[in-house]
């Protein structure tokens, strides 16, 4: 009995093309430099969301951590999200 390759070759087609496009996209993406000061005032932020104002800013801050587990005993992994923002007014 003959093996139909047909579907086969269109699920070939499709990885293909997202694997190219995939390695195209990191192909363009730049690396940036390690920011040691940034990475200490995200680990300063408290977990919550929390917002700041004076006469001519914002400042916001929010941090969620989570550990997900698959089962009693077993090796975790730690989700850490942070983010800082600033919205700043001024006259020019």
């Amino acid at each position: 009995m003959p093996l139909p390759l047909a579907p086969l070759g269109g699920i070939l087609l499709r990885y293909g093309a997202v694997a190219i496009a995939g390695y195209a996209l990191s192909r363009r993406v730049r690396t940036t430099h390690f920011d040691l000061r940034a990475e200490d005032a995200m680990d300063d932020v408290g977990e919550g969301l929390g917002l700041r104002r004076t006469n001519r800013q914002v400042n916001g801050a929010g941090r969620i951590r989570r550990v997900f587990r698959l089962g009693r005993g077993t090796a975790g992994l730690e989700v850490d999200v942070t983010a800082l923002g600033r919205i700043r007014f001024r006259k020019v």
